[in-house]
């Protein structure tokens, strides 16, 4: 009996603009992976409407994501780089996941609890269900591998219950089409049709922080453009915003953990080593007593060099929308094939007629 075959599937919501934390949180790790095994990356333009249902602007920002993409290294022609809302099948499987899912998992979402604030009763039922649709991103390509922050892990566990309970409430039926999948659970090898997906989190800045705040995470939605980095910042703006960041009267402490109650101090040690391909404690080897006077330069130098080319390649490629359009629907057509092998077996596992 064959396993999974081990792919990648991630994918960046088109609201607001790009920031740092999305570049070394995500983008550079999508462009690593991309060598080592079979990815597929979305921007997942159905997700945003969870946010805001009326977009001015949601074509443009869908193109603004791929072309980061694109900007940051990712190969149209190694990866398959496509908008969700172009592969019906997303929604297809999101809505047999929302008859598998139970209420009570949705309920324990953090992130639900955090954007529905108070008034959880007047909260859209596609913010509730957000997860499920997230689940079926991941699960319609049967992918077997996430890159996610800390901040994700909560929603891809959830994708592997819904996973487990497709498997365990269809296990006969997957039985008897041939379709199951030999795949380890726990200490166990078992059969299933959906892989139990496994996060990948790695790297010294896999959560990045507000310039403003060291406590909360690098938000496209904060009020405040000092607050980030954006991916489209010129080397000026880059080097202001790193200048005026938060920082504490100490100096770099001797050691890593001097920064376990220094938010801002740890932050921007971190940025510094995500930026360099280093380790903090490498950081803190080179910068360790100094004053921030001295490491905000080295930091602001370091963000531009690395920074400023992705800048004008996005620009250089954002002036296109014609090749970029021409990416997207390239990719939606090789991912649509994908998720409609998919389904097909899902259809007839289920028992729903499929012409």
């Amino acid at each position: 009996m064959s396993e999974f075959k081990q792919l990648v599937f991630s994918g960046v919501q088109p609201t607001g603009n790009l920031h740092l934390g999305n570049y070394l949180g995500a983008l550079q790790r999508f462009v690593a992976l991309q060598d080592t095994y079979e990815c597929i990356y979305c921007v997942v333009d159905l997700h945003s409407l969870t946010a805001t249902l009326v977009h001015d602007d949601l074509a443009e920002q869908t193109r603004a994501i791929a072309a980061a993409y694109l900007a940051s290294g990712l190969d149209p022609k190694k990866n398959i780089i496509f908008n969700q809302s172009r592969v019906p099948q997303h929604a297809e499987l999101a809505w047999i996941f929302n008859c598998v899912a139970r209420i009570g998992w949705m309920n324990r979402m953090t992130q639900f609890k955090d954007k529905a604030g108070k008034d959880r009763e007047n909260a859209s039922l596609g913010l509730l269900a957000y997860p499920s649709l997230m689940a079926a991103d991941i699960l319609v390509y049967r992918a077997t591998h996430v890159p996610v922050g800390e901040d994700q892990k909560q929603h891809l566990e959830l994708a592997r219950n819904i996973a487990q309970k497709f498997n365990n409430d269809f296990s006969e039926h997957i039985a008897t089409h041939g379709y199951g999948v030999e795949m380890e659970v726990g200490e166990e090898r078992v059969n299933g049709f959906f892989p139990l997906t496994e996060p990948l989190i790695e790297g010294p800045a896999t959560r990045v922080m507000s310039l403003r705040d060291g406590t909360k995470k690098m938000s496209k939605s904060d009020p405040s453009d000092l607050s980030r980095i954006n991916l489209m910042d010129d080397a000026d703006t880059i080097a202001r915003k790193i200048k005026k960041a938060k920082t504490d009267p100490e100096p770099l402490p001797g050691d890593v953990g001097g920064l376990e109650e220094r938010p801002e101090a740890h932050n921007l040690v971190g940025i510094y080593a995500a930026l360099a391909g280093t380790t903090v404690q490498e950081v803190i080897r080179d910068y360790g007593g100094r004053q921030f006077s001295e490491f905000k330069p080295a930091l602001a130098e370091l963000a531009v060099e690395k920074m400023a080319p992705i800048n004008a390649e996005m620009r250089r490629i954002s002036a296109d929308p014609g090749y970029v359009d021409g990416v997207l629907r390239e990719g939606g057509e090789r991912a649509g094939a994908k998720a409609e092998e998919t389904m097909k077996m899902v259809r007839e596992i289920i028992g729903l007629l499929d012409n």
